[in-house]
């Protein structure tokens, strides 16, 4: 799932995660295994979001899916992974101009 900038400050409030910049220089390969994505990192690997069935018209949601884990102490290297649903959802809140 791609995020505007709005949804993706939204993840990152709620996560605590941080986003990988399109302009990052894993993002060819990420996006080669992985698909078009906004990634994210946190203390425990690689990240993205799945959409999730909408329960109302007023809010999207995405689930959390786990891409990779991180193998060195330093998080420096990531393993991946069969895509590992979280549990976690965001909420997307609709921002009026």
């Amino acid at each position: 799932m791609k995020l505007t900038s709005e949804q993706v400050k939204q993840t990152v409030n709620q996560l605590g995660a941080q986003v990988l910049p399109d302009e990052h220089p894993a993002m060819p390969q990420l996006n080669s295994m992985f698909g078009e994505h906004t990634f994210f990192v946190d203390e425990t690997g690689l990240k993205v979001l799945e959409p999730t069935p909408s329960v109302g018209a007023e809010r999207q949601t995405g689930e959390v899916v786990s891409l990779a884990d991180w193998s060195d102490a330093n998080l420096t290297r990531l393993m991946a992974h069969e895509p590992e649903p979280t549990g976690v959802i965001v909420v997307f809140e609709h921002v009026r101009h």
